[in-house]
């Protein structure tokens, strides 16, 4: 329990992350809560056929608009994006309260929640990508995203509880109220992060017809790897639509709960994917995400494919507060492998298509579960439908498990930085990170590549070659392969200390100013091995300068 509240510590100890983390938590309160007023408004106007309908046209509405409003998180900053998508929610939710208050259409109020599904697939791509941008480390990256997996499952069964108990004490209007509170509560939280400047779209991309479709759909199709873990999550998706159909014929027809046996077993559910987020806090800074992801996956399905073996009460519930646990897991890997794997460019756009697929998956297999339990019976239903995730992903585990390999190009960039002591402390995943950051330099034999007294802007790290040190028209020792330069003007904030030039052609790595800091500053271990070489370094060049 001490590490995994040692991980969670490293994705709240960020403040921007941790305002984006807030702010996703009103904005999962609001989106659960105004489901349930929603259900009941639509229960009342046409019965269960009336909410089904309502849920199917929200979910394709939204699948057809999330790879191309996820592009606004591309062409523009993140974070006002979000903040607008929140604003455009606050003000729907208010008209439909005002349409619900005064009786009107239910037609009306159905259109309205469809609008405010299309706008709502604006919000999530471009929090997934603006994660990545915040967080200092990977270690921040998988924190973040456990720490999102645990609020959006403690949102399963809070925001519905939250929205019951108001619409039980007060009506309709004071639940839509409180969702108006959540997401204004959200904006102003997204507002206050400091989002670092980004890149604009490629070359040529944004004269593209459907540019937030087609970047998306050609990054994806690129990478192997990446076709691998979105297929592999999309078919969780459908299994997942399936179980919420299965869980009602489970809780009324197998178990004899009732309706409210249904309310039962989703709260399990939730429970079981708060334990998840806990545990998905432990995989910070862990490499091999994808065998993890593989792992979950696998143990969803086992899960249902187990709950048809059983008709005890208990069983059901261990089984599906379980199978709760592995849909945070899945959910923290995938979105840290697709986050890792994609461009920052493209990367909303990603997760625009990402969404879709999901939602139509979970849409796919909502509609087959009813099929599935007419033809087979509840039980063979269960078991077929939870053999197929380990069958997904028996075919594409190969593929699956690149993600978890490094290219030898980065692998000899990170056995170079492991052997500096400033960097040997440091997480595998921030090694990675910072492998992938390096940018080569080739140096000419002669060539000077910094002068004494000019600000530092990057660290050098030695490919290859040989070069001299000069400070003060004093010869230093020389820099050989493995040694690294540049870094005192950066940890100290002073100008270059010493001048250095090739003494034959040379091969550089070199990593910049901010990339450098976040890792080195960011981990105490490896600050404290910078001291260590900064002061050594100082005292050998300038004798009797104190240095602490």
């Amino acid at each position: 329990m001490s590490g995994r509240l040692q991980a969670l510590g490293v994705a709240v100890a960020n403040p921007e992350l941790r305002r984006l983390q807030l702010a996703w938590a009103g904005s999962v309160l609001g989106s659960y809560a105004y489901l349930i007023a929603l259900s009941v408004i639509a229960y009342r106007a046409g019965g269960a056929a009336a909410v089904g309908w309502l849920i199917l046209a929200r979910m394709v509405a939204a699948s057809l608009a999330s790879p191309l409003l996820s592009a606004l998180a591309d062409r523009h900053q993140r974070r006002p994006v979000m903040v607008i998508c929140d604003v455009l929610r606050a003000a729907l939710t208010i008209a439909v309260g005002v349409l619900a208050v005064t009786h009107a259409s239910a037609w009306s109020i159905y259109a309205l929640a469809v609008v405010i599904s299309v706008v709502s697939t604006a919000f999530r791509p471009a929090q997934a990508a603006l994660v990545p941008a915040l967080a200092a480390t990977p270690e921040q990256v998988t924190a973040s995203n456990a720490l999102a997996g645990t609020i959006e499952g403690a949102g399963i069964f809070v925001g519905p509880g939250i929205g019951g108990l108001v619409l039980a004490v007060s009506g309709t209007a004071s639940v839509f109220a409180l969702c108006v509170a959540a997401y204004l509560w959200s904006a102003a939280l997204v507002w206050s992060i400091d989002e670092p400047p980004r890149s604009a779209d490629p070359p040529g991309a944004a004269g593209e017809a459907h540019t937030g479709l087609t970047a998306g759909l050609r990054t994806i199709a690129s990478a192997p790897a990446l076709i691998a873990v979105t297929c592999t999550y999309a078919a969780q998706c459908m299994v997942a639509g399936a179980l919420g159909v299965f869980t009602v014929v489970l809780a009324i027809d197998v178990l004899g709960l009732g309706n409210a046996g249904v309310g039962y077993l989703d709260s399990v559910f939730g429970v079981g994917a708060i334990l998840g987020g806990v545990i998905a806090t432990g995989l910070a800074g862990t490499r091999r995400l994808a065998a993890v992801f593989a792992v979950g996956v696998i143990g969803w399905g086992t899960g249902v494919a187990v709950l048809g073996a059983t008709t005890s009460t208990w069983i059901v519930v261990v089984l599906i507060a379980g199978v709760g646990v592995s849909n945070t897991i899945v959910d923290v890997t995938a979105v840290t492998l697709i986050q890792r794997s994609a461009p920052d460019a493209v990367l909303g756009r990603v997760f625009g298509v990402v969404e879709s697929l999901l939602m139509a998956s979970l849409g796919i297999g909502s509609v087959l579960a009813p099929v599935a339990i007419h033809v087979l019976g509840i039980r063979p239903a269960l078991v077929i439908t939870g053999l197929v995730l380990p069958a997904v992903v028996a075919v594409v585990a190969r593929t699956l498990m690149q993600l978890d390999s490094l290219d030898p190009d980065t692998g000899r960039r990170v056995e170079l930085l492991r052997a500096h002591r400033i960097f040997a402390p440091l997480a595998d995943g921030t090694l990675e990170q910072l492998a992938r950051q390096l940018e080569p330099l080739a140096v000419a034999a002669g060539a000077g590549v910094i002068h004494q007294g000019d600000p530092g802007d990057r660290l050098y790290l030695v490919a290859s070659g040989e070069l001299a040190v000069d400070v003060d028209g004093r010869s230093g020792s020389p820099l050989e392969a493995g040694d690294v330069f540049g870094e005192i003007a950066l940890l100290r904030d002073v100008p270059r200390t010493a001048s250095v030039r090739a003494l034959t052609a040379c091969d550089l790595l070199t990593l910049a100013r901010e990339e450098f800091l976040a890792a080195v500053t960011g981990h105490p271990p490896s600050a404290a091995e910078a001291d260590v070489v900064i002061s050594a370094r100082l005292g050998a060049l300038r004798p009797g300068v104190v240095t602490a």
